[in-house]
């Protein structure tokens, strides 16, 4: 380890327990939780294996009460709870670090859909998420209630063994942040008015939970102390700053953060690393206790920075420990370069909101080490000396190419491009997304130190060649285009006039330059392509109509916390959008629309038009070795990523891991992954 790095590894007292280290995974959501309990313990074992030195689980449910249904969270509303949560207790344990839990009480973010009990709140308040219900305003017994529920459960929470536990103020997600929070509060009692009232709440928890566990278990707070809301909110220059100054030295550990999450997890494309200190920066000044602040740091330099200046004592971390859960260890080991360092896609994030195991762009192996077996950094060994020919050299490609090479194979790995990366070498040019180059820089990395795995870039390949050469194990990773005729998810017929010559496809315009003066861009991907687009067209000078007929613009980016940054900045450069709108002709000077809903005719000026539909698997090289393979000139073919099916970068990413771990292998059973089920 170099002597710089050496602060980093340093061990951390909190409270009555101590850290190994400063590398810290903060509480991060995972789709798993409550549902898949041996899939979220091997997970974050894990991490704990990888050399973090405290993980913490997602926001922990306290009573039914506060059900987060559809939201797949942890919980712990009764004695029946604890076994799932130490078996991730006894997980991190095994490498020394430490099991921290975030108990929460959702107030009106907890929609109660499944219990189907009131949700209780501050006062009556609409539930988030445009549920039609309200809160119940709650009345001193009420407030009694929920303080028993929440030492209740942090005893339950010290029983599994845990040795951090949360009081949650953050994110905008959580009572006790809706007490802090006049827009929420507007009680007259010793609960409401002045923010010593307002923080009442707050405090009698972190009171009751060290009363009830402080002996052996350390309280950390959570919180939110800046909503980039100025005086309408919480502000780390007002209530922000004076919360922490009122409780300094009541907690063990602070981790602060900004609000809502949204605005903490921003994706690359709107924040650069390290962004929040300038909001949390002030907190070490305040208090003795160790605090913890996260940044989505990839470098270590920056992370010794920011101990060194003062600004944390932890590193916090949730979406770098997800890509890459081996981070301090390859620190420690001084192997920088392969540091698999997080993107900023919110891929990870999206799988809460959709309720569905984590995933990550860079790395594939996420939310599949308990069902899949797959671990980050270790792989089966080749089973043959096989030669693999992979052709194409985007994503897939180069992430079959490393996988098969880990194992030992040797490959050769040809791309028609004089550069590869394939999409990711195109996309990241676009405004923002500059640090998507790392899912290809990393794995050209990796494959470079291989010598039995060759590099060929501009190799056009046809079928021809590889039945010449006597290639008998062919992995197709040959990528997609985007429709040029509008076909997609709202039209199953060619778009009239989509033959003309100002009609382009986001590869031509991004390849060639701009489409006119005034360009329409249609999205019925509903991702962030069509709006990237209009934000590199408009800031070139043109006059830009984004045309959707979704109800939102690009309405998939909720998943991934973006739609509303989306929006707003393409509504500050002056992009005129139109929602709920289909693509009906395109003309030389105009096109014309209908509405989704009415089929109302409307029209727009437009001397360039951009298609953003759906996309044509590249398979003609497929299509051309199939009777070869027929005749067992091939033993083996196989079709991947976008070639197979065109998705999300990360579907692509996984197709190649997959492809690379399943070759050479007889694949048996109805369900290639253990699946978690009630045994009755």
């Amino acid at each position: 380890m170099e002597e710089r790095y050496a602060v980093l590894f340093e061990s951390v007292k909190v409270g009555p327990v101590v850290a190994p280290n400063r590398f810290y995974q903060v509480p991060h959501c995972n789709g798993m939780g409550y549902r898949m309990p041996q899939a979220l313990a091997e997970m974050r074992r894990i991490k704990a294996e990888g050399g973090w030195g405290v993980v913490c689980t997602e926001e922990v449910e306290i009573h039914h009460t506060s059900d987060l249904a559809p939201n797949i969270e942890g919980r712990l509303w009764d004695d029946e709870d604890i076994p799932a949560l130490g078996l991730m207790v006894d997980a991190v344990h095994q490498y020394g670090a430490l099991a921290g839990i975030e108990l929460t009480y959702g107030g009106h973010h907890a929609s109660n859909l499944y219990s189907r009990a009131p949700g209780l709140g501050p006062r009556s308040l609409g539930v988030t998420g445009y549920h039609p219900g309200q809160t119940r305003r709650m009345d001193k017994e009420d407030i009694h209630n929920i303080r028993r529920w929440h030492r209740a459960a942090a005893l339950r929470a010290k029983r599994a063994g845990f040795d951090i536990i949360y009081c949650y103020a953050a994110h905008n997600l959580s009572l006790a942040m809706h007490f802090l929070l006049r827009r929420y509060n507007d009680r007259c009692d010793e609960y409401g008015g002045s923010l010593e009232n307002r923080v009442r709440f707050l405090r009698e928890l972190i009171e009751d939970t060290k009363d009830a566990v402080g002996d052996t278990c350390a309280v950390a707070v959570r919180l939110a102390v800046d909503e980039l809301l100025g005086k309408d909110g919480i502000d780390s220059q007002g209530e922000g700053h004076d919360i922490v100054a009122m409780l300094a030295e009541l907690p063990d550990l602070w981790d602060v953060n900004i609000s809502d999450w949204s605005n903490d997890s921003a994706t690359a494309r709107f924040k650069q690393a390290g962004f929040q200190e300038p909001y949390t920066g002030f907190v070490k000044a305040l208090t003795s206790k160790p605090v913890v602040s996260a940044g989505r740091y990839t470098s270590p330099d920056a992370m010794v920075s920011l101990i060194q200046r003062g600004i944390a004592d932890f590193i916090g971390a949730a979406r770098p420990s997800i890509a890459d859960p081996f981070l301090p260890n390859k620190v420690k080991e001084n192997r920088f370069e392969d540091i698999r360092e997080c993107i900023g896609c919110n891929i990870c994030a999206s799988a809460d909101v959709l309720g569905v195991p984590i995933r990550c762009t860079q790395n594939p192996t996420m939310g599949e080490s308990w069902r899949r077996g797959w671990h980050p950094e270790r792989i089966a060994p080749k089973k043959s000396d096989k030669l693999v020919l992979v052709v194409g050299g985007g994503p897939a490609g180069l992430e079959c190419a490393r996988t098969l090479g880990q194992r030992g194979y040797r490959v050769i790995i040809v791309e028609s491009h004089k550069e590869l990366g394939g999409r990711v070498n195109l996309e990241s040019s676009l405004p923002g997304l500059s640090e998507w180059r790392r899912v290809i820089d990393w794995r050209l990395t990796q494959i470079g130190k291989m010598d039995h795995v060759s590099v060929f870039p501009g190799s056009p390949t046809t079928a021809e060649d590889i039945f010449e050469v006597g290639f008998t194990h062919v992995i197709l990773a040959t990528g997609a285009k985007w429709r040029v005729d509008g076909i997609g998810r709202s039209l199953w017929q060619p778009i009239p006039g989509h033959q003309l010559h100002h009609v382009f496809t986001p590869e031509t315009i991004i390849n060639t330059g701009f489409p006119g003066e005034r360009v329409v861009i249609y999205d019925d991907d509903h991702y962030y392509m069509a709006s990237l687009l209009a934000e590199f067209l408009s800031q070139a000078g043109c006059l830009v109509s984004l045309v959707t007929p979704a109800p939102l613009i690009s309405y998939w980016s909720k998943n991934t916390l973006e739609q509303e940054h989306i929006q707003r900045r393409l509504m500050k450069l002056g992009v005129h959008l139109q929602t709920q709108h289909r693509l009906q002709a395109i003309h030389e000077d105009h096109v014309s629309l209908s509405h989704a809903i009415t089929g109302t005719i409307d029209r727009l000026a437009a001397d360039g038009v951009v298609l953003v539909t759906d996309r044509f698997p590249n398979n003609s090289l497929n299509q051309d070795l199939k009777p070869g393979f027929a005749k067992g000139k091939l033993e083996s073919l196989r079709v991947i990523g976008d070639a197979e099916a065109p998705h999300l970068i990360a579907q692509a990413v996984f197709s190649g891991h997959l492809a690379g771990r399943e070759f050479d292998s007889r694949i048996t059973g109805d369900t290639p992954f253990r699946i978690e089920r009630t045994n009755f």
